[in-house]
């Protein structure tokens, strides 16, 4: 059924109650048993169609729309509960509700709820430190509104008992809460816009029904014309068929009401800022208000002493949950100072961190155009080497020693011009492309780099590659520098606790071709966090913290995983897998690799 459609339905329906109740009420003899019933029965469940609709809005991922829609259920769920007990009265015990009844105040206490769900203001964005003193604000603020209940009627009611006094402190406070909750809805409704408005013009309207049906009702019972089921009931009818209409309009329209805001004043943060201060300034008066009540109870009150003892008693307990709240809220605001202050600190500290971190990374990026010139330089005497080698080892006319000592300098020489094309790849004079590559020779050429500055005697590189890998499609460029720093991170490991063994494996797991960097070194301090940026154990001045993170990114570029973790028998472990491409083997060969990789992966 389409949303005009549904709408329609309801509007309908909502017509057809209001005739039927119409209708019973004009056709039954008033005070009746029957129209007693039946207006009682009523009146029962339409706050339940109210809750239903209202509470179709309160799955969604937004936790505070939820709670929004929550308190609105929550203040019918209320006035639902003080009609059972008026049913309870005339249904059950066929007797009027007392006119002094202490039930009355879960009439009022139903609006607390609705002004609760007003300061949420579910249209804005904040913050969840604003959200939390806000809500605090906002506890202390009910607190003051039950207790100001407390102050101006239930005296009328224990203290010093009076049926006219009680009535009329009762209707005016109750009026005056009925005022403050319209008021709330046509703030919200001006404020906002797009879904929302139509939203909040529809609480408003079923909000503002509800005032004046209060009002009238009340009027009526003063003047002895309000018998339940009468036709002063419709009004209070349509106020909860309303809020049922109001939650199906929201829940038709949750995909614009997730939508960003078009007005300018919800969505900027200086304005939210500002309005927050309003419940924070409004619970300072309330806490201060608490001494006023009672130095007027004292000094100007004309009342009884039953009276102003128990608003005296009322003031006393009453500034025990406020003044916790309130060292509640000092102490969160202390806090999160703090805590507010440390980030700031580490924020201060990172940005000279990450100063340092460029400037190092020009003087890397000048030294890498150096080695690169100087390898573009050291290209041309090595041609020359290699020809004058090929030429003197192929001569027959010299010497076999000569020849032999010639081909030696043709072997190095060809050695080094690798190690230079090496250089210049790892110095990103190649452009970055994604080819299908043999991870060996990566490999292998990470070994050959790191090789040049293998100053120490104690370490050294085991291969164990696999001979047969699927192909891999990546950038070998990228690939090689990821190797070559763990390659790297293991050797100086190794070097700083005298020596050791970097074992480099190369095997197929499933889809994937794994390379495996073991080394027998002291092991990684914190292995979950190695690949944090800045995260570093070296000396200051040797380590940026930043050589891990950017091979993690590589790698995830990539499609890969790459994980850390120590040996038990000592030592650190890198792992990187990478996804294989698959179609690079013959399907008899992939069953044969998948198998074998099965039975040879690593524990």
């Amino acid at each position: 059924m389409s949303s005009s459609r549904r709408i329609a339905w309801m509007l309908g329906t909502w017509i057809l109650i209001l005739v039927i109740y119409s209708a019973v009420s004009l056709l039954l003899r008033r005070g009746s048993d029957s129209l007693s019933a039946f207006g009682n029965i009523v009146q029962c469940l339409v706050p339940l169609f109210a809750n239903a609709g209202l509470l179709l809005n309160a799955g969604t991922p937004h936790w505070r729309r939820n709670i929004f829609w929550m308190l609105l259920a929550m203040s019918c769920t209320l006035w639902m509960i003080g009609q059972f007990e008026w049913t309870y009265y005339e249904v059950y015990l066929h007797r009027p509700l007392p006119e002094m009844y202490p039930g009355d105040i879960l009439f009022f206490l139903r609006g607390i709820p609705m002004m609760a769900a007003i300061a949420l203001r579910p249209h804005r964005k904040r913050g969840e430190i604003q959200l939390r003193f806000g809500y605090l604000d906002f506890v202390l603020l009910l607190i003051w509104w039950t207790f100001l209940y407390v102050f101006v009627v239930l005296p009328w009611l224990y203290a010093a008992p009076s049926l006219g006094q009680y009535n009329h402190t009762f209707n005016l406070l109750t009026n005056i809460q009925n005022m403050v909750i319209v008021v709330g809805w046509a703030i919200l409704w001006l404020q906002s816009s797009g879904a929302w408005r139509i939203v909040y013009a529809n609480l408003f309207g079923a909000s503002t029904v509800y005032m004046f049906s209060s009002l009238f009702i009340n009027v009526a019972i003063d003047g002895h014309k309000y018998y339940t089921g009468s036709l002063y009931d419709l009004q209070l009818l349509s106020t909860f068929l309303w809020f049922a209409l109001a939650g199906v309009i929201a829940h038709q329209n949750q995909g614009r009401l997730d939508a960003p805001s078009e007005n300018a004043y919800d969505s900027d943060p200086d304005s939210t800022s500002e309005e927050s201060v309003w419940p924070a300034r409004l619970a300072m008066a309330a806490v201060i208000s608490l001494p006023l009540f009672a130095i007027y109870t004292l000094r100007f009150s004309q009342d009884d002493a039953q009276v102003r003892d128990f608003r005296l008693m009322a003031t006393l307990l009453a500034s025990v949950p406020l003044a916790l709240l309130i060292f509640v809220r000092t102490h969160l605001a202390d806090r999160d100072r703090s805590r507010l202050l440390a980030q700031s600190e580490q924020s201060i500290e990172n940005l000279k961190r990450l100063q340092a971190q460029i400037v190092q990374s020009e003087k890397l990026v000048s030294l890498g155009q150096l080695a690169a010139g100087a390898a573009h330089e050291i290209n041309n005497p090595l041609a020359a080497i290699l020809g004058f080698s090929d030429l003197l080892a192929d001569d027959p006319s010299i010497p076999e020693k000569a020849r032999t000592t010639a081909s030696k300098i043709r072997d190095q020489a060809r050695r080094t011009k690798t190690l230079v094309g090496n250089l210049l790849s790892f110095a990103r004079q190649v452009p970055a492309e994604r080819t299908l590559l043999d991870i060996n020779t990566v490999v292998n050429n990470a070994v050959q780099l790191r090789a040049l500055d293998l100053r120490s005697g104690t370490t050294r590189v085991e291969l164990q590659l696999e001979s047969v890998l699927p192909g891999v499609r990546g950038d070998g460029n990228q690939l090689m520098q990821v190797f070559f720093n763990i390659i790297s991170n293991a050797l100086e490991a190794m070097e700083a606790a005298n020596g050791g063994v970097l074992t480099i494996k190369t095997i197929r797991d499933r889809g994937n071709v794994v390379i495996l960097f073991s080394d027998t070194g002291p092991g990684l301090k914190d292995p979950q966090r190695v690949f944090d940026p800045f995260y570093t154990t070296k000396p200051v001045g040797k380590g940026t913290g930043l050589g891990l993170s950017i091979c993690f990114g590589i790698v995830q570029e990539h499609g890969g995983k790459i994980l850390s973790y120590n040996r038990q028998e000592g030592g650190a472990v890198f792992r990187v897998e990478l996804p294989a491409v698959l179609a690079a083997l013959p399907a008899k060969e992939l069953q044969l690799s998948t198998a074998s990789a099965t039975r040879q992966k690593p524990s």
